[in-house]
């Protein structure tokens, strides 16, 4: 078995969205994945929207990702380091997900150094510029009165409705355009990683994830900005080998 000493970073596979015509065969493609990168991962890093919609009641959690967490967990077992950021579409996980998979959920940002460099993390939708009426809507969707609201109401409703809501906003936009990138000069990531830099000192890698973007690009003082783009139309991932870091993709 070739040595486990490669860290793998992954975002917004987006499992279960209704817009993706064969479940089925998607679900199956990522599980593929894992399967491979297992014989030389160290670590994963999933950065936010790994499901599309995700709401666990208190006695109950949603149908299916079977093979998915499956192989997630399977991954877990053998000592693979899981870390799972909460995204804008997953954010209502508790502790079924990390009791059950043995994984590690991050909601928020992550400062980490991994094989001597340093790396901050976060889904990409909780810093740098963003509109007031996404920002609003992020605050409510993680606000607990609201949480407690929603769980009241019966799953029949309340998956349908989430579905069509992650549909409408894939079409429309939903506070952040899925476009080409615009650039260095006019990203707000970009901007929140110079400013980190400044007031944090030395970062190596940023690493987000939301805009279904694949971004690699130099920040100055040998930092890079990387959005790892998406499962949808991309199929993208990074690993870093403990030198470097590549932005790999699979065949569409």
């Amino acid at each position: 078995m070739a040595e486990r000493s490669l860290t793998y970073f992954i975002s917004d596979i987006h499992l279960g969205a209704s817009y993706i015509g064969n479940h089925r065969e998607h679900e199956r493609r990522v599980v593929e994945w894992l399967r491979e990168i297992g014989p030389t991962a160290r670590r994963l890093y999933l950065l936010g929207d790994v499901l599309d919609y995700w709401f666990e009641y208190k006695e109950v959690v949603p149908r299916g990702y079977v093979r998915f967490f499956g192989a997630l967990a399977a991954l877990a077992d053998s000592g693979v380091e899981i870390t799972w950021f909460k995204g804008n579409h997953d954010i209502w996980i508790s502790d079924y997900i990390p009791s059950e998979l043995g994984v590690t959920v991050v909601d928020g940002a992550l400062d980490v150094e991994i094989d001597g460099k340093r790396f901050f993390m976060e889904h990409g939708d909780g810093v740098g510029r963003m509109k007031r009426s996404f920002r609003m809507l992020r605050r409510l969707f993680r606000n607990r009165v609201a949480q407690k609201l929603f769980s009241g109401i019966h799953p029949r409703w309340t998956v349908p409705f989430a579905h069509r809501w992650s549909s409408h906003s894939r079409e429309t936009g939903g506070g952040v355009r899925v476009a080409e990138y615009g650039g260095l000069e006019n990203d707000p990531l970009a901007e929140f990683a110079r400013g980190y830099l400044v007031s944090h000192g030395h970062v190596d890698y940023f690493i987000f994830g939301h805009r279904h973007q694949l971004v690699d690009e130099p920040l100055g003082d040998d930092s890079r900005l990387v959005i790892l783009g998406d499962w949808i139309t991309r199929f993208s991932y990074a690993v870093f080998d403990s030198e470097n870091l590549e932005i790999k993709s699979l065949k569409p």
